[in-house]
């Protein structure tokens, strides 16, 4: 509001200096062409109805001004007005004297140059302006200063109570709260307050949030920015802005600088892409020795986020910069279902709305997760022209949040449809007779936003910190069950089941390579999955850590694990045949089942 107001009244300014140079250009002599000739000839004619002759001062020169019958008016330099005089009261035509305007050099020399150089000073005081108020103008006027955002007092209101689910989290992040309330009590007896906490964790688990709120809980000043905000394509930019940034937080110490996404700006140095002399290396090189250097940075606390801790720079994460580093994991049942309750407080619930089930079936959803799965349930609530949610709007939301948006404008031929219903029935029998499987909460033959012609959703009941070798062998299994039924029905294949395929072969890969679950190949890792990280921190010449032989038996042992899981996989379907038909048949009927519709058919 305050930015438009300051632009209305350059505008306006502006306008007025525009109407003064106009109308000082009017001012100028009049250059309409007129000769005697033509006077002589509406002099005959009777054209002339009057006329005003400016005289010269000291000579008998100077300008008629004739006003026609016509009514224009037309301007003639004479070198004697007397002759005009003469001939004007020959045929009685009105006319007056006076002398010739003596030039006006204000107008005509001064004002431009004034208005020319006030222009130039609201030009100038509007730059100066717009930097100091680090609007998008200031980019060309203050490329070195730090684009923090500086919060204040009662600006920040997030508290501990606002951040749900991560009640350890908290009690950790308590003792930075503490020392900002009261240093003396840990310097009384030698302790030196963390520097530095790093968080990481998976996108959405609550990172900022909590710095948010450890700010809030301190009453102290809060600078916050990204790790995109200091690196720009001029050299030496983002080392100026973290010393700038440094510099303000010193003033107003103490304080918490908040860098978020911090990866941006530490990467791993010493890639081989762009040398010591990369910008990026020098905006790091001046962190690190902002954090740790030579300078003393009492009362200041650094916080930053990252999902990428591991392609960071070992120098940022040693003792003296981050001290800690603190995991921000994803949320467990009791912690889903206290975020549940935040986000659902200004949210009208039905009364079948039951959070804690909501909490059972979002295992591995994060706290921006649940709160885009309450935010989609209202949507469906409100499109459907009610005043509250009720449970069946969270299910829909559900579905759209974790398989995509199903289309069912989309023109299907009746034999794909058929293929789809096996292929879908052939997951789901599956998920239900293997132990270690979650049961089926819904199956679908709706094409979805994902390019899926259908889709089985599982229903997860436990928050699971690993897998074992059987249940990765039992999840493979289900990922070949659409193939395996395609075969059974059809006596042949289509190419719906690539994703499947390329899920099961990564995680037969995984478990030989990573997980050390081959009998053959052993208990070692051959897992490559950093060699094609160079662009994120990983060394250029990074190569294969085995031989040409070893790979040729990984690529064996993955082959016996997928033919065998789906050997066992098809004798399962085969000895639920029955069951595939009538899932089958149902689906073409229904479009989509739910649990206990799909349960029923085993009975």
């Amino acid at each position: 509001m305050n930015r438009s107001k300051g632009w209305n009244i350059y505008f306006v300014l502006m306008l007025l200096l525009i109407v003064l140079m106009v109308w000082a250009s009017m001012q100028k002599k009049d250059t309409i062409s007129y000769t005697w000739s033509m006077f002589e000839k509406d002099y005959k004619d009777g054209n002339i109805e009057m006329a005003h002759i400016s005289q010269n001062a000291e000579v008998p020169t100077g300008t008629v001004k004739f006003y026609l019958q016509d009514g224009t008016s037309v301007s003639l330099y004479v070198s004697d007005v007397s002759q005009v005089e003469k001939r004007l009261q020959e045929k009685n035509i009105d006319y007056t004297m006076g002398n010739v305007p003596v030039k006006n050099w204000f107008i005509t020399d001064i004002l431009p140059v004034v208005i020319m150089g006030v222009m130039l000073l609201f030009f100038i005081i509007f730059l100066n302006g717009q930097a100091a108020g680090g609007g998008g103008g200031n980019k060309m006027m203050n490329f070195g200063k730090s684009r923090a955002r500086l919060t204040m007092g009662d600006e920040n209101q997030k508290k501990f109570t606002d951040v749900a689910g991560l009640k350890e989290e908290k009690e950790e992040l308590e003792e930075i709260v503490e020392f900002l309330k009261n240093p003396a009590k840990f310097t009384a007896v030698g302790a030196r307050i963390p520097k530095g906490v790093l968080l990481e964790g998976p996108p959405g688990t609550g990172k900022t949030l909590l710095a948010k709120a450890i700010a809030g809980e301190a009453d102290v000043p809060f600078f916050s920015i990204s790790g995109s905000d200091f690196v720009e394509m001029f050299v030496g930019v983002g080392a100026s802005r973290v010393r700038d940034l440094f510099e303000e937080a010193k003033k107003n110490h103490p304080c918490i600088i908040f860098i978020d996404e911090i990866d941006a700006v530490a990467r791993r140095r010493g890639t081989g892409m762009g040398g010591g002399h990369d910008e990026r290396e020098q905006t790091l090189n001046q962190l690190l020795v902002e954090m740790d250097g030579f300078g003393v940075n009492e009362g200041i606390i650094v916080m930053a986020a990252t999902n990428r801790v591991d392609i960071l720079d070992p120098a940022i994460l040693r003792p003296g910069r981050f001290d800690r580093k603190i995991a921000v994991s994803r949320p467990d049942i009791g912690g889903r279902e206290d975020i549940l309750k935040v986000h659902a407080k200004n949210k009208p619930l039905g009364d079948d709305v039951d959070l804690k089930q909501i909490a059972q079936t979002t295992a591995g959803f994060t706290g921006a997760d649940l709160e885009n799965l309450l935010n989609e349930g209202a949507i469906v609530a409100a499109r459907n022209d009610r005043a509250y949610i009720r449970m069946e709007d969270i299910k829909k939301a559900f579905i759209k949040v974790g398989i995509g948006t199903e289309k069912k404008s989309h023109v299907i031929s009746d034999e794909e449809k058929r293929i789809t219903a096996y292929h879908e029935a052939g997951h789901a029998i599956l998920f239900h007779v293997l132990p270690h499987m979650n049961p089926v909460y819904t199956v679908s033959i709706i094409p979805t936003g994902e390019g899926a012609a259908g889709y089985t959703m599982p229903l997860p009941e436990n928050d699971d910190m690993f897998w074992t070798k059987g249940r990765m062998l039992e999840d493979i299994m289900v990922s070949l069950g659409g193939r395996i039924a395609e075969e059974i029905i059809f006596d042949d294949i289509t190419t719906g089941a690539s994703s499947d395929i390329k899920k099961a072969t990564r995680e037969a890969r995984q478990m030989v390579t990573r997980f050390g679950m081959s009998e053959n190949i052993g208990v070692i890792n051959y897992d490559d999955e950093n060699n094609d990280e160079v662009f994120i921190g990983r060394d250029l010449a990074h190569t294969r850590n085995h031989s040409e032989a070893i790979a040729a038996e990984i690529d064996r042992e993955v082959k016996v694990i997928i033919d065998d899981c789906y050997q066992k996989a098809k004798e399962i379907i085969l000895e639920n045949e029955a069951v595939l038909h009538k899932c089958a048949a149902l689906l073409l009927q229904k479009e989509r089942i739910t649990r206990d519709e799909f349960e029923a058919l085993f009975v």
